[in-house]
């Protein structure tokens, strides 16, 4: 019994421990600057145009920072789009480093989108599967009809996770190859440029966080089927 409750305790603080320190970063370094010249919005308008992506939008939203590859927008939240800080900063040239792997048709960019646009549904697809298989299963009386409701069931959760697997070398692409060496370029001083790598790193701590969590999940529904 101590065994099991050490392993969901160290479990969570897997999952949760790296939201929590994420936060923590992003927070110390939000303060205002007003040495920087513009909010990360600006930025990020300004860096688009530098490298020729005009076409590209900056949007703000209460969605979370991302690219859309759709509608070629880099949407920031409220506290990025009109902050003079240094999360504010980071955070916009990563998105802009998104919209950069876009134009070069960054093959782990494409793929990673195609299969996201399958995610939601068939998350909540696997989920109601799980819960009506057995069911389903005694209903039709048929070994078949559960195992395909099984196999459909566990796919679509199997998905979310290799989708937030292959999400961390996309995230980690835009910030380390691209936001950051662009932020080294005058942008920010050496100073910010550590605290850069930190906030960078921050972030895409919460896609291991998500693979995890997603694992876990697969985890839970297959060790209660073997009941």
């Amino acid at each position: 019994m101590l065994f099991v409750i050490g392993i969901t305790v160290f479990l969570m603080l897997l999952i949760f421990g790296p939201q929590w320190w994420v936060q923590r970063v992003l927070s110390r370094h939000s303060q205002f600057q007003d040495h920087f010249p513009g909010t990360g919005g600006e930025l990020a308008r300004h860096l688009l145009d530098r490298f020729g992506l005009s076409e590209v939008t900056v949007e703000a939203t209460d969605q979370g920072d991302h690219y859309d590859p759709a509608k070629k927008a880099v949407r920031l939240s409220p506290d990025k789009i009109d902050a003079k800080s240094l999360t504010a900063i980071a955070v916009a040239a990563h998105e802009v480093g998104h919209a950069l792997q876009h134009r070069e048709n960054y093959v782990p960019l494409a793929l990673r989108t195609k299969l996201a646009s399958l995610v939601s549904g068939a998350e909540k697809l696997g989920s109601a599967l799980m819960l009506v298989l057995p069911v389903l299963a005694i209903v039709s009386r048929s070994p078949v009809v559960g195992a395909l409701l099984l196999v459909a069931g566990i796919g679509s959760l199997a998905l979310s996770v290799l989708v937030h697997c292959l999400t961390l070398p996309v995230e980690w692409d835009a910030s380390f190859r691209r936001a950051l060496p662009i932020l080294e370029q005058g942008y920010i001083s050496k100073r910010e440029q550590r605290q850069a790598r930190t906030i960078l790193t921050a972030a895409a701590l919460t896609y291991v966080a998500g693979s995890l969590a997603g694992l876990l999940n697969l985890w839970r529904w297959l060790a209660i089927l073997r009941r």
